[in-house]
């Protein structure tokens, strides 16, 4: 077996790992044909992602003209504990009010870590939602690695 496919995360793991992290890494394709990258929080659902976004943001411009991104969420402080999955995903622009609202208070649950709070910011979420648009990130294709799982050997 090569040392790529011992490193491999089961679809279980993926999901465990992006329910555990809190940023993704966002690379869309800016108008001058280079990557744009923007951090973004975002609420998971086995591999596909949610969250939301200024409706006037380069990210979403550059969605709106080519709905494809790849996203990366990546955890460790040294090698051997370096972990991440990367998706190639098509990407759906939110535009109905109640779905961004939604994947706003989705996301303030799950950054806040309470219900309470989520309920209380309610207004604030509908106001903000006005704002912007959700993005659904679906992946085509999904690449994992956990170094972890060798050991300390290489």
């Amino acid at each position: 077996m090569s040392r790529r496919e011992q490193i491999v995360m089961t679809t279980e793991e993926v999901g465990a790992f992006l329910l555990a992290e809190r940023v993704a890494t966002v690379a869309s394709m800016g108008p001058n044909g280079r990557p744009h990258l923007a951090p973004l929080w975002y609420v998971p659902e086995g591999t596909t992602l949610r969250t939301w976004t200024y409706g006037s943001s380069q990210k979403v411009a550059n969605l709106r003209r080519l709905p494809q991104a790849t996203v990366l969420v990546e955890a460790g402080d040294s090698y051997e504990e370096l972990r991440g999955v990367s998706m190639e995903c098509d990407v759906e622009v939110v535009e109905d009010g109640e779905r961004v609202a939604a994947i706003g208070s989705e996301l303030t649950h799950r950054y806040t870590g309470s219900e309470e709070v989520a309920v209380a910011a309610s207004q604030f979420v509908r106001v903000q939602a006005v704002k912007r648009v959700g993005l659904v990130f679906t992946p085509t294709k999904v690449v994992s690695w956990d170094h972890r799982k060798l050991g300390g050997g290489y």
